[in-house]
């Protein structure tokens, strides 16, 4: 069988002409329903059926992932119970390229029962969808990429695009930050390449750190760090509470080895392993993962932007949220 690849070149260029063909609908209209989403108190429903559905959940997807709660609604099971889902505080957005499907029919008249808010993605202003609207993102007529005309593919990727353009547009004026991303997204692989070092060690705010002072001697520097969580070193502090160095759990071995009950009399200052490395708490866990690589070493000191120990990162919690690549 040989296929026709001209073709299939122009089903992606129709596609793509298509999308650039809807640039206009970003208008007042466009404005008006990112405000609407931006400031709903509840949720924002995306709502479809057939192909279009398919659209919708995944830009309620991209809506929840960057910082909007969505979830998708059946029009079909909305009158089967999942009604119940929806609120007044809600705001809907119905994808329908024809807007006379009896299924968005029967929604729209549920959601004008409801006093919801409706904001439609469609190809037709003046369909019953349209007119009954709040909002309305008309499209146009467009002609669909199928060899027969009629199977959805120009009209969807278009509704997926502008779907994407309020979710993004919302996105930015939120602020959403990549901090608020990896919130979001902490099990992807993207999500653990943005996580920062704060959100990875094993101390969280608040929590007594492993510290001792240059002057504590070895003894009283494992007396003030018996109770701890495991930690494979103990941070030194000078006066000033500012990180002045390191003493590993190897260290000590090697101390003890070396002079025995002596060992305990050391002054921390005298065994610490002096300018050691650090990473600030807000740097990407990605930077501490090249650290420990380059310098071979199992602990780094998490600092603040005053050079005061805030926490502790391991090797070990690098490798356990999937960073070390």
């Amino acid at each position: 069988m040989k296929f026709d690849l001209e073709y299939a070149r122009q089903v992606i260029d129709a596609e793509a002409e298509a999308i650039a063909s809807v640039g206009p609908i970003v208008n007042e209209s466009f404005a008006r329903a990112c405000e609407m989403i931006r400031d709903c108190t509840g949720s924002c429903i995306v709502s479809g059926i057939g192909k279009a559905g398919i659209i919708g959940q995944k830009i309620s997807a991209t809506l929840a992932s960057t910082g909007t709660p969505s979830h998708f609604l059946h029009p079909a099971e909305a009158v089967h119970g999942d009604l119940g889902r929806l609120r007044e505080s809600d705001v809907v957005i119905v994808l329908s390229y024809g807007g006379e499907t009896d299924e968005v029919i029967r929604l729209i008249n549920l959601l004008k029962q409801l006093g919801i808010a409706l904001i439609s993605i469609t190809g037709e202003s003046e369909s019953t969808l349209g007119k009954h609207s709040d909002v309305v993102l008309c499209m146009g007529q467009m002609n669909e990429a199928c060899p027969l005309g009629v199977a959805p593919s120009v009209s969807t990727t278009c509704m997926l695009a502008i779907g994407d353009a309020l979710a993004f547009t919302i996105m930015k004026a939120r602020e959403f930050s990549v901090e608020d991303y990896v919130r979001f997204h902490p099990g992807g692989s993207l999500g653990a390449k943005l996580m920062t070092v704060d959100q990875s060690m094993m101390f969280r705010p608040g929590e007594k750190l492993p510290l001792a002072e240059v002057s504590d001697t070895i003894k009283r520097l494992l007396e003030k760090t018996d109770d701890l969580k495991r930690h494979g070193a103990v941070m030194v502090v000078g006066k000033d509470g500012t990180l002045a160095g390191i003493i590993t759990d190897a260290d000590l071995r090697r101390l003890v080895t070396r002079h025995g009950q002596e060992a305990f009399d050391f002054k921390a200052g005298d065994v610490m392993t002096a300018d050691c490395k650090r990473i600030r708490a807000d740097a990407l866990a990605a930077e501490a993962t090249a650290l420990f690589h380059k310098y071979r070493i199992d602990e780094l000191p998490v600092v603040d932007a005053n050079n005061k120990p805030v926490g502790l990162i391991d090797v070990q919690d690098i490798v356990t949220i999937k960073v070390v690549g």
